[in-house]
């Protein structure tokens, strides 16, 4: 910067000051422009004091003093102009709207034979959902959700004012007892925004309205939207069972129901039009269903795990409808709130609305749709304990499978039988030769007329049976705080002893029945190995006879006692069958003369065993090359 340049800036500042300190009035100036202002104060407040003195005197007598003070009347005339200030901004705030700003927080409560909905008037929210046929596992009332927590709203757009009715007070006009209407005023008496609450008069559901009553025309309803946010509670015996099977369920028009992460915190944006969405809690469910849909623009859910003992976890909802500008100044959905029982969630008559219980994917969950659920439904309707109606459900389904568990013991028992010749064969051939002791066994089988899958096939049959009990117990609110035995609720784990420490991946207590069916599990693996053929190479059986049953131990001890008592039947009753197959219905002398003789007159080979033995040919003659 050369010299010139400075000395400009430098008469800059100076004439900048000069004329600040030039302009600035002397004390004597300011004390007068005081006076001024006070006079002008004084004027003002003493003419806002006669236009209050003449309007008390307008109003009907009343006792008062005579006169009013000089501190009244001030304080009189600072609350008026706060008034007309806080007016001005509160129109500027919400519009039209303005006259809901302020009011009065009351509670209305409705309810029908299910249900008791509190609703307040501030919001015009639902603060307290209550089940009456339901308590928590510490025997206190049944909530949906934490009483006033989380967020609920309408929210909309007026001209370019955001408005949310979490913001406004509405008055109430209850309809009966099961029935309420809302309304938030406007400064037009004909216009105002209304929500309706009503709840069926014997269901699970909420139905719900909002109308933009005489106010339509400025409301924006592709703008308007809905958001529910709401924490579950605590309601069960062990929480981190119950955590894990809390989740966000929805479902498109145009696809198959679907849900969020159950494990961890997740968020989705919906992106087609969506039929409901649900919020779903171990036992019970609030769902928001949409028979127009909610837009798939926009629209989003979440979930979040809580890390506290009092909620499981905060459930979210931003839901657009599908609407137009044009369109009706109104929008309506219903609520489900109540429990995941399955014939209560299929008879809504709402698209796959009864998976939101997870009874197993495919054949699992058609298995207990099909099989377990009519049988056990029909055993409920006999009056009979929990723990009697699993004993003969697994009876039932036991004799079912009879003819399966008969096929197997027969295949087996063949199997075992023709140790002599494997023995022949194992001791002809040399461990490098298997391809040819294969041949050799495979000949044995065919000319004894023994299949070797027909002890595995009725065993990969039984196995879904056995999956969708895992999946049926524990999602079952019928055995939900159902005593038996020493188990107290049946829909979670019994213990016979709660430690004082934690052992990882196991728990802080022991679980009898879980025990008793480890046991029994062992014994039956024994058992059972005692009727399978002894074949060589094979050690890791006799690990898995131990392996499994330990495994079960540590993985079912925070599981529902039911699935474990069903498990511990099963076992036992597997046991007895082959105990009596064994002694009373399987003559071995008998089926060994039977082998002998197929294997003098051998069977034609299938072509199954034919393709087998041109494949062995082929792999036997490339090992050569």
């Amino acid at each position: 910067m050369d010299r010139n340049s400075l000395i400009g800036i430098v008469l800059i500042v100076a004439i900048l000051f000069g004329y600040t300190w030039y302009t600035t009035p002397s004390a004597e100036e300011q004390a007068r422009i005081q006076r001024t202002q006070d006079s002008l104060a004084a004027l003002e407040l003493e003419q806002r004091a006669r236009e209050v003195e003449q309007q008390a005197a307008a109003q009907p007598a009343a006792p008062a003093p005579a006169t009013l003070s000089a501190t009244d009347t001030l304080s009189a005339l600072d609350s008026a102009l706060a008034d007309s200030v806080r007016n001005t901004l509160l129109a500027k705030r919400f519009g039209t709207f303005h006259p809901a700003a302020t009011g009065t927080d009351k509670e209305v409560v409705i309810e029908n034979g299910k249900l008791q909905v509190a609703i307040r008037t501030h919001g015009a929210r639902p603060t307290m959902i209550r089940l009456k046929d339901y308590q928590t596992y510490r025997k206190t009332p049944m909530l949906l959700a934490d009483p006033d927590s989380g967020l609920y709203e309408f929210r909309f757009f007026q001209g370019n004012l955001d408005l949310s009715t979490r913001d406004l007070y509405f008055t109430a006009q209850p309809i009966g007892t099961d029935a309420v209407v809302l309304k938030a005023p406007t400064t037009d008496p004909n216009s105002h925004l209304e929500i309706t609450y009503r709840l069926d008069s014997a269901s699970n559901f909420l139905h719900v309205k909002a109308a933009f009553v005489g106010a339509g025309a400025a409301v924006d309803m592709r703008s308007l939207f809905f958001r529910w946010e709401l924490l579950g509670l605590h309601n069960e015996k062990h929480l981190e069972t119950e955590r894990q099977k809390c989740g966000v369920y929805f479902k498109y028009f145009s696809d198959d129901r679907d849900y969020l992460s159950e494990s961890k915190e997740d968020q989705l944006d919906l992106v087609g039009r969506t039929n409901w969405v649900a919020f779903k809690q171990d036992f019970f469910t609030v769902a928001l269903v949409s028979d127009e849909g909610f837009a798939g623009s926009g629209s989003e859910i979440s979930i979040v795990p809580q890390a506290n003992t009092t909620h499981t976890k905060r459930y979210g909802a931003k839901l657009f409808f599908e609407k137009d500008r044009g369109a009706s100044p109104e929008v309506a959905m219903r609520v489900y709130l109540g429990p995941n029982h399955y014939g209560t969630l299929k008879e809504t008559g709402i698209a796959q609305f009864d998976k939101i219980m997870d009874l197993g994917w495919g054949i699992f969950g058609w298995l207990n749709k099909w099989l377990v659920i009519p049988i056990f439904n029909w055993l409920d309707g006999w009056g009979w304990s929990y723990g009697i109606i699993i004993l003969v459900l697994t009876i039932v389904i036991k004799v079912l499978l009879m003819p399966l568990t008969w096929k197997n013991f027969v295949s087996s028992a063949k199997m075992r039988l023709l140790k002599p010749e494997l023995d022949e064969i194992n001791a002809k051939y040399k461990p490098d030769d298997a391809l040819k002791k294969q041949q050799a066994q495979m000949d044995l089988y065919r000319k004894a007329g023994v299949n070797p899958a027909n002890g595995c096939v009725p065993l990969l049959i039984q196995m879904p049976v056995l999956y969708a009990m895992f999946r049926f117990f524990p999602a079952s609110i019928e055995l939900r705080q159902q005593p038996f035995l020493w188990a107290d609720d049946l829909s979670s784990y019994d213990s016979i002893l709660d430690l004082p420490f934690t052992i990882p991946m196991y728990g802080d207590h022991i679980s009898l029945f879980t025990l008793l069916m480890s046991a029994s599990t062992i014994v039956y693996s024994l058992i059972n190995q005692q009727q399978m053929p002894q074949q060589q190479g094979m050690p890791s059986m006799k690990l898995m006879i131990w392996l499994f049953p330990i495994m079960m131990l540590f993985f079912l001890n925070n599981f529902s006692a039911g699935l474990s008592y069903y498990y511990l039947l099963a076992n036992v009753i597997s046991i007895l069958q082959m105990t009596l197959f064994k002694h009373l219905f399987v003559n071995e002398d008998k089926l060994r003369a039977e082998l002998v003789k197929n294997m003098k007159t051998p069977k034609k080979k299938s072509r199954w065993q034919q393709r087998l033995e041109e494949l062995q040919k082929q792999q036997q003659q490339a090992r050569r090359k």
